[in-house]
């Protein structure tokens, strides 16, 4: 694919269009950077960007950019501003950023995606290839943008690839040697039209696959099941609930990998260091992705143990006067929030709220009945979960991430469990769920100060 001379839009400048903008200049392509946002509101000095010839236009999008274009990529989050279709019409290739890095890249794409887990997917399954001495690398939404290695990749590496749905639209021959489908539930629908669109948009993955690739589907879910049926694929499944002919399952505490020859005991459920049953399953498909690759099981016995998870993802912050805080930010689905509510044996005291993505927040009803004592409310979305939620268990509303780690605080008792697993978006009141995750954690820290203080 020939880019030089060619007029290319990137659309979106976080890191991806940022990743984008030096592919372009390499290939001496003319390079127009389109955002929504003001200049000003970038967070990067983009002088050095127009020293390279990159040329910027902010606060909108213009349409005459766009039906201009020779090839047009937006950044995951810009995947479907209404000017895309113009500029397809009017001739413009449009292609995601996994699509153009695959025209380029040398070397195995293990792509992972589902609704909730990748992220902790990813990183393990990148932890247990980097240990075993493989050339591996992580990509995506976790690591370095796809397109940031098109240019140096070798035949012998593996890139470790989490994808949204986003990241999914536009493709054409992009596909994966290796994929994983976690699960699907609800999410996004502030973006997507439905459900169905968004389902649709995940299923890319592995219907993009080949006789001679592999999909990792989990059988414990319905719709990720069923596309067995669909895919050209060689299939493994993983369950929690049930043994499967080939693949990971769960016998008497054990996590067993089943193929063609037979049985191997891989760990002990009791030895995964990540809180939560649903961590057994990101495990469980990080496994089988180790096997294809050759990974032996002393070697990714070690890796697992020798994991310690995520920032945001059932994080332990801090022990408070024997009151546990967890940091689950990421925790921005409904189904999100009910595992993470499952992880726990003891008393909880829950914080939600944010910005709505289209959750339907009954289905936390049972289980914020069974395993919270009181609920915490914040953002956006309060009056919609309070609504969903009345009558259940105590509901408080505060107005800031402070009030609501000390409101938190006083309703619990030691032994008790404080957990901040949202079910929304941070975009309320934050930059991002990181920015929200650190928030909470440093609000702990005040108020371990307050208490050692004796002021509280």
């Amino acid at each position: 694919m020939d880019i030089a001379g060619k007029k290319a839009v990137i659309v979106g400048f976080g890191k991806t269009g940022q990743a984008l903008a030096r592919f372009f200049v390499r290939r001496r392509a003319r390079v127009i950077v389109s955002e929504l946002r003001e200049e000003g509101e970038l967070g990067v000095d983009i002088r050095k960007w127009k020293e390279k010839g990159i040329a910027f236009e902010t606060g909108k999008h213009r349409a005459l950019t766009f039906v201009t274009a020779d090839l047009v990529v937006p950044s995951p989050g810009a995947a479907s501003v209404p000017e895309l279709e113009a500029a397809r019409i009017s001739g413009a290739e449009v292609l995601s950023e996994i699509e153009l890095a695959s025209r380029f890249l040398k070397g195995k794409i293990v792509g992972i995606t589902g609704t909730n887990g990748k992220s902790t997917t990813a990183a393990l399954t990148y932890q247990i290839l980097k240990q075993a001495g493989l050339r591996a690398f992580l990509a995506g939404n976790i690591g370095t943008p796809l397109i940031s290695f098109a240019e140096k990749s070798h035949h012998d590496d593996i890139y470790v690839t989490e994808i949204s749905s986003f990241q999914l639209e536009h493709l054409e021959c992009f596909k994966a040697d290796i994929s994983a489908f976690l699960n699907i539930s609800l999410n996004h629908l502030d973006w997507h039209a439905s459900f169905d669109e968004y389902l649709a948009a995940k299923k890319r993955l592995v219907l993009a696959q080949g006789a001679n690739d592999t999909a990792i589907l989990n059988a414990d879910d319905r719709l990720v099941r069923r596309l067995a049926r669909e895919t050209r694929a060689k299939i493994l499944f993983f369950s929690r609930q049930k043994e499967v002919q080939k693949g990971c399952f769960l016998r008497d505490g054990w996590i067993i990998m089943r193929d063609e020859t037979g049985e191997t005991n891989l760990m002990r459920t009791d030895d995964i260091p990540l809180l939560g049953a649903h961590n057994q399953e990101n495990v469980m498909a990080a496994a089988l992705i180790g096997k294809l690759l050759g990974v032996s099981s002393r070697k990714m016995r070690a890796a697992i143990r020798n994991f310690s998870g995520l920032e945001h993802r059932l994080e332990k912050a801090l022990t408070v006067r024997g009151v546990e805080f967890i940091n689950d930010s990421k925790a921005t689905t409904v189904e999100a929030t009910i595992k993470a509510l499952e992880s726990f044996d003891r008393p909880i005291v829950l914080i939600l709220g944010g910005r709505d993505k289209g959750a339907d927040f009954r289905l936390l009803r049972r289980p914020v009945r069974d395993r919270a004592k009181e609920v915490v409310l914040l953002g956006e979305a309060s009056a919609k979960i309070a609504a969903a939620l009345r009558g259940r268990v105590p509901l408080i509303q505060v107005s800031s991430l402070r009030e609501a780690v000390r409101t938190a605080f006083a309703a619990a008792r030691p032994q008790e469990i404080v957990l901040l697993a949202p079910a929304c978006t941070s975009f309320d009141m934050f930059k991002n769920f990181e920015a929200r995750g650190r928030a909470f954690k440093r609000e702990v820290c005040r108020l371990a100060e307050t208490v050692r203080g004796g002021r509280a």
